[in-house]
């Protein structure tokens, strides 16, 4: 039996044990991200995502060896501006950031001042994945454009948006993020999702009583978005509460590459790879 994972799959969940709800400690989740790396689902995981804050207080030098070249996803939460600070601790150490993200403004603000200063240090980077972390509100299409230009130009940068959180604002409607999945497409600017998305199929927290996107439902959305579906198809499907009609959404496309979606983070690997063994999108015959 096979341990490869369809490429449909490839790097779909990214390692963000440290980020709430499970903000797990930094060494345990080092030693689980390694354990990760080496499973029979390895394929699927992306790096390890650790905010800039960690970096710089000197937490991570004693967990990793400068031989193993270890890979992580630096997350600036301490802002574009101290970006460059955080990665200059990274080559003593032996880890390379494989992606950089991070917010540009608040909800509220304007993007393009902060979009402005990470194109000019993504301008600067050898060839390292930008995301700009964009709030759905007033200025996103400009914003999005901003971003679809500096990636024409030859910068590697791309979109990032949020679809979840402790408020319910944080949470976009299946329509407002269809029209984010449609714009990306309109504008061949590939995209990543953060927050809220901790299950395969949309489902209300019993907790909270928000409403959760199901990362099946954005996939299917964002195959048939690349498939010419307009906005309303789009949001069709990410309304789904059923996973028959996304597990059909999918079908006979597990040996093709994941269009736009470039992946999402979870603090929690073992719940996704769950999911998708129990929707047949992973071989579930090897124990995680």
């Amino acid at each position: 039996m096979s341990t490869q994972l369809p490429t449909l799959v490839a790097g779909l969940v990214d390692d963000a044990a440290v980020f709430p709800p499970g903000s797990a400690p930094l060494p345990d989740a080092v030693h689980a991200h390694r354990r990760h790396r080496t499973a029979w689902y390895a394929d699927l995981v992306g790096p390890l995502l650790l905010p800039a804050s960690t970096i710089t207080t000197g937490d991570l030098s004693p967990l990793v060896n400068p031989a193993e070249n270890f890979a992580i996803g630096l997350i600036g939460d301490t802002g574009v501006d101290r970006l460059p600070f955080a990665l200059s601790f990274l080559p003593p150490l032996g880890v390379t950031a494989r992606q950089i993200e991070v917010a540009v403004a608040r909800r509220g603000e304007d993007s393009q001042p902060g979009l402005t200063e990470l194109v000019k240090l993504a301008e600067r980077l050898d060839d390292v994945p930008v995301y700009a972390e964009i709030p759905l509100t007033f200025g996103l299409m400009g914003a999005l454009d901003t971003l679809a230009e500096a990636r024409a130009a030859g910068v590697p940068v791309a979109a990032k948006f949020r679809t979840g959180g402790l408020a319910a604002e944080l949470f976009p409607t299946p329509a407002e993020l269809a029209a984010v999945i449609c714009a990306c497409r309109d504008r061949e600017l590939p995209f990543k999702l953060t927050a809220g998305l901790h299950h395969a199929v949309r489902h209300v927290d019993p907790e909270t009583g928000f409403a959760h996107h199901g990362f099946g439902n954005v996939l299917a959305a964002t195959l048939a978005a690349a498939d010419g579906a307009n906005v309303a198809a789009v949001a069709e499907l990410l309304t789904v509460r059923d996973e028959r009609p996304l597990v059909q959404a999918v079908a006979g496309r597990h040996d093709s590459a994941r269009p736009l979606w470039v992946g999402f983070g979870s603090c929690s690997i073992v719940e996704p790879l769950t999911d998708l063994i129990r929707l047949g999108l992973v071989n579930g015959g090897f124990k995680a």
